[in-house]
Parts: structure tokens; C-alpha cells; sequence
């Protein structure tokens, strides 16, 4: 029988970060300044970001090596474990075998330290004294807030409104690593009044909230800002995920069939698929790689792919990807970490061009695998893994019927165990699941789709 923990050596730790840019098939487009519709420069970007992330957010290289400082904060909890799920095999009685690759042991509690680490280590190289950034369900907040205090950075965080009331706990657990936090929209910025004032009961989107953070950290040349997902740079970071679960199966022999990650912004999702695609296009392995995201926010299954802002506000430059309209609020979901209007351009330009499959699922399936999980392997996950899990299960219970040997790997992303009242909500059959053909719903993403910028 396969090994339950399958555990790399400290010393074994991947040194270099993959880029996929190097080995698309089809180069994606460009990044555009939204006032001249040309291609954003370096110029254009550093307002907000460090020259080393803007050289990482356009490099061509397919590797680029981690720094030492970066490194030695890895190790405290990397390499991370990979799991083989016996027990959940079992339950299922299913002939599929199933691995997790388990970011929770981070000191955040989930994937985002690996981008928050080396983003707080370039932004202090270049003399920032101060980074902020939006969160939503609070794990990347978290994250920031504990890279930001390694490396003697202030960090300020607007929280969306809705995750900022469910999940107070998580603001706390910022705090505690030395983040002041704000709940969006808020009065402290032109794009939060401007939405109060339309709204005064507003939820709260991370696209507003990336209007806040974007407009304080352009108020001074040593302020910068910090993006959780989405961008070049932020996955390519993540991709230490997928690069350290290539080893760790090859250690018990074993290559994925199915690949299957939640997406909301794509880091998670690229920083386990990425790798895995590169062995793929060399001809080592042929998984099918499947990007599952919320129904009730569900850009790459529904969005149109178009050129839009990152942020509600279009305070940030032009990405082609799959979007729902930067102004569209999704419903206020408990993985707040999914609820965003669009996708990575990465992962969007996988998608459109069929290197990998996309599906949605609503929150009461993805909360029901949660829990056969957590009964299961004994780790409550993150709201946002169960998506990945919802359809791992489903994959497992189909081998189950057709007799398959399938190996499912999924990337377990974080723990739940400062999202316990989205649990309790399940639990309690207090949660509900919005549907997507709602004309409410509709009725929201066609005015927003009907706002997307023009491009000369």
C-alpha cells in the first residue's frame, strides 16, 4: 500500500519557480494601458510594483530562480505534503486513486505565503516601506500580513464587506501579524465613497476592494501594491506547488489522469496545473487538467472573453480574460476567495485555447464534500478547495461504476478552521445556493458585460 504522507526533504525543496509563458502553445495578448489602448511598459506598472516583479510579470524564461531570503522563509512549511486519501478511497469504494497536495500547514493556512513571501522580499529590496492589497474570504490578507512582518513592511488591508462580517476571526489573525484592516467599501478612498454612496449596503466585491488598494498605493512613491492572484508573476510563484508534487508522485511511481483545481483569480490553479502542463506538451504524461470554479461566480464557464479591468473602479491596466464585468458584486458566497469577476489572462488563455477543461459547482455540493472529507481524512478544508473536492469525488465515484484505475490529483489549498460558520450555515440547512439562471443574476452581468471598456 502506497504511503499516506508523502514527504520531500527539507533539502530537496525546488530552488527555481516555472514560468509558462516559456512553453505556450499560443502566445497569450497583451496586457494594454487602458488611456492609449497600446501595450502596458514597465513605466506604466511601477507605481505599484517592484522593477524584479515587473520583470518576472512579462519574463520569457522558463525558470527563474528563487532568492535564499525567499527560501529560508519557505522553510517553514515547505516542501509541503502530499497525501494519498486511503481513507476517502475507501468510503467511496472507489478504484480511483486520489491525492491531495496540502497547502494548510503554512503559517497562513493556506497557498498564498508563496507569492506573499517573494512580493514582500522584492518590495523590500527596493526600499517600500509599505504594502497594500484586498482580501476576501482572508487568506491572502493573512498571508501578506505574515510576509510583510518578516521582511519589516506595514501592511493595509481592505477586506470585502461580506467576509470582513462572516469571518472576523480572520481579520483578527491579520492583526496579529501586524496588518491594519478595513472593511470594503470603505470612507478611507474616492472608489469606496463612490460606491457607499450608490449603495450604502454594499457587500463588497474583491474588485472594489482592488480599487481601494490600488488608489491608497498610489498615493506615495514608497507604498506599493500587492495582487493575491491573477497576474503573471503571482502564479508563476505559486507553481513551487506543482513542481514539488511532480517528485512527490514520482516517488511512489505515480502520474495524474485527472488534475482538477478551484480557481477564483487562478493561483491556486496554476500553481499546481502549470508544471504539469509543461510535462504534458513534452509528451511525459497526458492528464486531463480541469479548473472547477462557483457557480454563483462563474467567469470562465459564463464570462465573456474580453479586455476589462482587474479592479471596479478601472484604476488598473487592460487584461484579456474571462469576465463577468469589473462592476458585476457577485452573490456574497462563503469561499470568498472565488468571488471574483474574472479570471487569470493565463488561465483564461488555457482555457479558451482547450489546453485545460472548466467546470462550476454550487456551494451546497462543494460544502457536502467538505464534510465527507474532513469525516474522512480528518482535515476540514477551506470552502474554496471543496469545489476542487466536490469534483475529485465525482470523478472517484464514476471510476467507481465504469471500474477505472484513475490517479486524481487535487490541491487541497487551505484549511477551514476560521471559516467554521460557513460549516455551520451547511450544517444547520441555513445555506442556500444561488442559481446562476436567476433573472436578478442575469439581469446584473448583462449591465456589467454591457460596461466592458472599448478597445480602439
Amino acid at each position: 500500500m502506497t504511503a499516506t504522507k508523502i514527504l520531500l526533504p527539507e533539502d530537496e525543496l525546488p530552488t527555481r519557480w516555472y514560468n509558462v509563458l516559456h512553453d505556450l502553445p499560443t502566445p497569450p495578448p497583451a496586457v494594454l494601458h487602458p488611456g492609449t489602448g497600446q501595450p502596458v511598459g514597465p513605466e506604466d506598472l511601477a507605481p505599484l510594483f517592484p522593477m524584479d516583479l515587473i520583470r518576472q510579470e512579462v519574463s520569457q524564461e522558463q525558470y527563474v530562480d528563487i532568492p535564499g531570503e525567499v527560501l529560508d522563509v519557505y522553510r517553514l512549511w515547505r516542501p509541503s505534503p502530499l497525501y494519498r486519501a486511503h481513507r476517502l478511497e475507501k468510503a467511496l469504494d472507489t478504484p480511483a486513486r486520489i491525492y491531495y497536495k496540502y497547502e494548510g500547514v503554512s503559517p497562513a493556512g493556506s497557498h498564498k505565503p508563496n507569492t506573499a513571501v517573494p512580493q514582500a522580499y522584492y518590495n523590500a529590496k527596493s526600499g517600500v516601506r509599505k504594502l497594500t492589497t484586498e482580501t476576501g474570504a482572508g487568506q491572502w490578507g493573512t498571508a501578506l500580513a505574515f510576509a510583510c512582518a518578516q521582511f519589516g513592511l506595514e501592511c493595509e488591508v481592505w477586506q470585502v464587506r461580506a467576509s470582513y462580517d462572516q469571518k472576523p476571526y480572520r481579520r483578527a489573525m491579520m492583526e496579529v501579524f501586524g496588518a491594519t484592516v478595513h472593511p470594503s467599501p470603505s470612507d478611507l478612498t474616492e472608489a469606496g465613497r463612490k460606491i457607499l454612496a450608490e449603495n450604502p449596503a454594499s457587500t463588497g466585491s474583491l474588485g472594489i476592494a482592488i480599487s481601494e488598494a490600488v488608489e491608497a498605493a498610489v498615493q506615495s512613491p514608497d507604498i506599493h501594491y500587492a495582487l493575491g492572484s491573477v497576474l503573471n508573476h503571482v502564479l508563476l510563484h505559486q507553481t513551487i506547488i506543482g513542481e514539488e508534487a511532480l517528485i512527490q508522485l514520482a516517488m511512489v511511481g505515480e502520474t495524474p489522469d485527472l488534475l482538477v483545481g478551484c480557481t477564483g483569480g487562478g493561483s491556486n490553479f496554476g500553481g499546481l496545473a502549470f508544471p504539469f502542463l509543461r510535462e504534458k506538451w513534452a509528451g511525459r504524461m497526458s492528464p486531463v487538467v480541469r479548473a472547477v470554479e462557483p457557480a454563483a461566480c462563474p467567469s470562465l464557464t459564463q464570462g465573456t472573453y474580453a479586455y476589462d479591468f482587474g479592479d471596479t473602479i478601472g484604476l488598473t491596466p487592460l487584461m484579456k480574460m474571462h469576465t463577468l464585468g469589473h462592476d458585476f458584486v457577485p452573490d456574497p458566497i462563503h469561499a470568498g476567495g472565488l468571488r471574483y469577476h474574472g479570471m487569470s489572462p493565463l488561465v483564461s488563455h488555457l482555457y479558451e485555447t482547450g489546453e485545460i477543461e472548466a467546470v462550476a459547482k454550487p456551494q451546497s455540493e462543494c460544502f457536502a464534500a467538505g464534510i465527507q472529507f474532513a469525516r474522512t481524512e480528518g482535515i476540514v478544508p477551506a470552502p474554496e478547495p471543496t469545489h476542487a473536492l466536490a469534483t475529485a469525488i465525482e470523478e472517484a465515484l464514476l471510476c467507481k461504476e465504469s471500474g477505472e484505475e484513475k490517479v486524481i490529483l487535487t490541491a487541497l489549498c487551505g484549511h477551514g478552521h476560521l471559516d467554521l460558520a460557513a460549516y455551520d450555515a451547511y450544517l444547520s440547512g441555513a445555506m442556500t445556493d444561488r442559481n446562476w439562471g436567476d433573472a436578478d443574476t442575469q439581469a446584473a452581468v448583462a449591465q456589467a458585460l454591457s460596461r466592458l471598456p472599448a478597445i480602439g
